[in-house]
């Protein structure tokens, strides 16, 4: 993201220019490949991070019942849209989203929780599930960048802004 405001700064000449327009079949070569690849990284962690959050909201009990209910309800709503829009961003480079729990769970660097934790243990589980997806954000943020694919970092960066801002709030619940 830096790194394109500091090429607009310094000046692009006419052939690097032309290298931004769109071309068909821009994304058939080994640059779609690796977006996809990042892509699909990222959709495997969240769908068992999504997975985490069903399994916490219906098994969550005790004093902190009705917020991490609601917090996880919240979070996995918009967790399917997000992991649609991924999918669909992997197919626009011409590859195959994985599809599969076995395909996630080999893909994820975030684990299942086969167990039911305290109220307090789900939301620091969710709390580090946080902080591996926006690493794969900011690296696919990244990957985009280097290539001038706006569509998939400007999806990224949506998505970060809103990822900090629950980091921040399971942060506080688990301190209180």
């Amino acid at each position: 993201m830096a790194k394109r405001i500091a090429r607009s700064n310094s000046g692009k000449t006419a052939q690097t220019k032309k290298k931004t327009q769109m071309k068909p079949q821009r994304w058939a070569g080994s640059e779609g490949k690796r977006l996809a690849d990042s892509l699909n990284t990222l959709l495997a962690a969240y769908q068992v991070h999504y997975q985490k959050l069903h399994n916490y909201h219906w098994n969550v009990e005790g004093g902190e019942f009705f917020e991490l209910h609601a917090l996880t309800e919240e979070q996995y709503g918009l967790a399917h849209a997000d992991i649609d829009e991924i999918a669909e961003r992997i197919r626009v480079f011409q590859q195959r989203p994985l599809s599969t729990f076995a395909e996630y769970l080999a893909a994820s660097p975030i684990t299942e929780d086969r167990q039911v934790p305290p109220a307090t243990k789900m939301a620091a589980n969710l709390l580090a599930d946080h902080e591996a997806l926006l690493r794969l954000m900011y690296a696919t943020a990244d990957l985009a960048d280097d290539v001038d694919d706006l569509a998939t970092e400007s999806m990224m960066i949506k998505f970060i802004a809103r990822f900090e801002k629950q980091q921040w709030m399971l942060r506080a619940f688990t301190r209180g």
